[in-house]
C-alpha cells in the first residue's frame, strides 16, 4: 500500500480544519433529517436516486457468498438494493448517527432485507472497529463528502477489504460539461436549501450540504485519493451527466 497523507478538511470548503467542526455538523444535520431522509433523497433527485443505488450495488460485484460493509449506509438505501438486487450472505449496516440506523431498523423490520442477515453498528469510517481482510466487498454512498480526514477513511475500507474484494462509492461530483456545470450549481445554490425548508425548516444545514456538493473533489481528484489510499484498478463512471459518480477500486 502506498504512503498515505491524512488531513481534516472542513467539508464544507474543503480547507483544513479540526475534524469536530465537521463531524458535529453531521450528527446535527443527519439526526434532524433521519425520518425524512428517504423522501429527501427522491424528491432532490426527481426520482433518479433508485437508479443510482442499483448502479452502486452493481458496482460492488456481489455474489451470494459475499459479506458487504455498508459505511455511511444511513438508513439503508444501499443495504436494502443490494437485498433486493443482489442478494449476498451478510450485510453490516453502519452510520456515524444513531437516528439513521434506527430507521435503518424499521426498514429491516418491514422486510426490506429480503431475508438477508443485516447487523448494525454505529460506525466513524475514519476509525473502523473491524479487522484486517474482513469483508468481499465495502459500499459508500453520499458518505466520503461528508468525512473530515477522507484519506483515513479510505485507507480504512482499504484494510477491511479482503483482497481481491472490492469498494464501491457513489458520491456527487463535478459535471464535465460547463454549461450543465453552471446550471448544477444553481441548483445548488436555490433548491436543497428549499427541500431542506419544507422536510425539516431547517435551511441552513441544507446551504452546508449544498456547499459541500461544491466543495468535493472532482472525479479524476477523488481517484487520485483511491490510488493513492492503495486501490487498483479505479474506474468511475458518471451518471446524470456528471451530477453524481460511481467510484470503484479493487484491493
Amino acid at each position: 500500500m502506498t504512503e498515505t497523507t491524512h488531513h481534516s478538511v472542513d467539508t464544507a470548503t474543503g480547507e483544513q480544519a479540526d475534524a469536530s467542526l465537521s463531524e458535529e455538523r453531521v450528527q446535527h444535520i443527519f439526526g434532524t433529517i433521519a425520518e425524512q431522509y428517504k423522501k429527501f433523497n427522491a424528491c432532490s433527485s426527481f426520482g433518479l436516486y433508485k437508479g443510482w443505488l442499483r448502479k452502486v450495488v452493481d458496482a460492488a460485484k456481489l455474489t451470494p457468498e459475499s459479506d458487504l460493509l455498508d459505511l455511511a449506509g444511513g438508513t439503508g438505501d444501499v443495504s436494502y438494493m443490494a437485498a433486493q438486487r443482489t442478494p449476498c450472505a451478510h450485510i453490516q449496516l453502519t452510520d456515524f448517527v444513531p437516528e439513521m440506523l434506527d430507521v435503518a431498523r424499521k426498514r429491516m423490520e418491514a422486510g426490506e432485507n429480503n431475508g438477508v442477515p443485516v447487523d448494525f453498528d454505529v460506525v466513524d469510517a475514519q476509525h473502523v472497529p473491524y479487522a484486517d481482510d474482513s469483508y468481499d466487498a465495502v459500499t459508500m454512498a453520499y458518505g466520503i463528502r461528508n468525512i473530515p480526514d477522507r484519506m483515513q477513511a479510505l485507507a480504512e475500507v482499504h484494510r477491511v477489504l479482503k483482497p481481491g474484494g472490492t469498494f464501491a462509492c457513489l458520491e456527487f461530483s463535478t459535471p464535465p460539461n460547463p454549461l450543465w456545470r453552471a446550471m448544477y450549481k444553481i441548483y445548488l445554490k436555490v433548491m436543497i436549501p428549499f427541500w431542506g425548508w419544507l422536510f425539516t425548516r431547517d435551511t441552513p444545514s441544507f446551504v452546508y450540504l449544498a456547499d459541500s456538493i461544491k466543495a468535493f473533489p472532482d472525479q479524476e481528484t477523488y481517484a487520485g485519493m483511491l490510488r493513492e489510499a492503495g486501490f487498483k484498478d479505479v474506474s468511475w463512471k458518471n451518471y446524470a451527466g456528471g451530477i453524481i459518480a460511481v467510484h470503484t477500486g479493487r484491493k
